[in-house]
């Protein structure tokens, strides 16, 4: 299977990739479909049902908003996060939507939009149905679709068939485990960024990749400057202040002149900033999950602030490496909070940030295999547990965190010469199996861990 760095950083809409962008982009797809069959002028009533991780936190990750949105025809990377609140609240007073914009129905949300707490569907915990009648009642469309985790939608063929995504494109150097990746390397002297980036060049020209990359860069450095001015409490309930634009403020009064740490205090501010603008519902790039935002785009203004000599083909180097680990994590792992806990959401994102560190850093393939598996080894285990199904606590600060040891894992590695007894593959299968035997409640359903042990105020 081809996976693209652009499946892994897509342009999309907090708060989370797996809560609000898959079933946004999954009712979307619903209703082209129904465009497609011929279908959309004689429906009449749309029903949505969300289940598992969707159905126990989605009121608090806005899925309910964005399967009205994606109905009406919106996508994660094209709606106008400005007009959000205003759209939802007239379908919800009016009880009228417009499918793809186009066909008036009627739409009762208590009724037609049902988010099941206790029930799951049987290939993945976030799982969702949609079903469009016409005016007699007859079923006009029925499908399931799988939220994968990073905005990956799959249909009902998941269950038998569970790939990543059905491309399948021929690559010039595929890779699915670390050990192919380090193989091509070896035997071509390629960096890992240009393995990664000779695929890429089977789906676009070189000036499209280097473009399309230096985009995503814009609209991280756009969401840690939004987050920077922004202050106020974030919304939800939880009344959790916002920090970065006050950290921010304070950093820019100091020089940092004796305190050998001052450069870490900056990659918490933006990681806050990104963070903060994902719980808001702001635009954030997916990398590779919304909830694990914060982290790359951390790190790699950690490289363009205090690395010298750091410029944008360092920027599209890095996005390339951390696409190639993070290609690995998705097809072997799992980015996924609902399917294995946190580990998988910041686990993977630090892993894949410091890997692409390294690899600025002057470091060999080897050398970032050992970023990216310390990364991925310091995760293990890690819950998901949202207050309040919100994206907040403990989300926000674990990016700081996850940024801090993305960099530290990379400066490890560049202090050793690559090898090491734990392997990225046996790093990933671990983090795997530990997922699997994790307990429901620690993964996205706010149902254990700090979801329970810290009192809403």
């Amino acid at each position: 299977m081809a996976i693209s760095v652009f499946d892994l950083f897509s342009i999309g809409i907090g708060p989370s990739s797996s809560h609000t962008v898959g079933p946004m982009r999954a009712a979307r797809t619903f209703v082209d479909g129904l465009a497609a069959e011929g279908a959309l002028d004689r429906t009449a009533r749309v029903k949505a049902e969300l289940f598992g991780s969707l159905g126990a936190t989605g009121h608090g990750h806005g899925s309910d908003k964005a399967v009205l949105l994606g109905l009406s025809g919106e996508r994660p990377e094209s709606v106008d996060t400005g007009t959000v609140a205003g759209r939802v609240a007239d379908i919800r007073s009016t009880g009228r939507l417009f499918l793809l914009g186009t066909r008036e129905i009627t739409f009762t949300e208590d009724t037609d939009l049902v988010m099941h707490r206790r029930k799951a569907l049987p290939a993945h915990p976030n799982g969702m149905t949609f079903a469009a009648f016409d005016q007699a009642g007859e079923t006009l469309r029925e499908r399931t679709y799988y939220s994968v985790g990073g905005g990956f939608v799959r249909d009902e063929t998941y269950a038998d068939q569970p790939v990543i995504i059905e491309d399948g494109t021929p690559l010039p150097y595929p890779f699915r485990t670390g050990a192919d990746l380090l193989a091509h390397c070896r035997e071509t002297g390629l960096p890992v960024s240009e393995i990664m980036l000779r695929n890429e060049l089977s789906w676009r020209s070189r000036e499209e990749v280097r473009a399309g990359l230096l985009e995503i860069w814009q609209v991280m450095t756009e969401c840690v400057h939004n987050g920077c001015a922004r202050d106020g409490v974030l919304p939800g309930g939880l009344k959790v202040p916002r920090r970065a634009r006050s950290l921010h403020e304070k950093l820019l009064t100091e020089d940092g002149v004796g305190d050998s740490l001052y450069a870490m205090d900056w990659v918490s501010l933006y990681a806050l900033a990104v963070n903060e603008e994902n719980a808001s519902g702001g635009r954030v790039v997916t990398a590779p999950t919304n909830g694990a935002a914060g982290i790359i785009p951390a790190v790699l203004h950690y490289y363009r602030q205090f690395i010298k000599g750091a410029d944008d083909d360092g920027v599209v180097t890095f996005l390339l490496t951390a696409g190639a680990l993070g290609s690995i994590l998705k097809q072997t792992g799992s980015i996924s909070g609902a399917e294995v806990g946190c580990q998988g959401e910041v686990g993977s994102a630090s892993a894949m940030a410091a890997a692409g560190l390294t690899e600025l850093l002057g470091g060999s393939p080897a050398q970032v295999e050992n970023a990216a598996e310390i990364g991925v080894e310091h995760h293990l285990g890690l819950t998901c547990d949202p207050v309040g199904g919100l994206v907040q606590i403990p989300c926000i600060e674990r990016n700081a965190v996850g940024a801090a040891k993305a960099i530290h894992a990379a400066r490890m590695a560049m202090r050793g010469d690559g090898s090491h007894i734990v392997t990225l593959d046996k790093a990933i299968k671990t983090m795997r199996e530990t997922g699997a035997d994790m307990k429901v409640k620690y993964k996205e359903t706010s149902r254990g861990g700090l979801a329970v042990n810290v009192i809403e105020c």
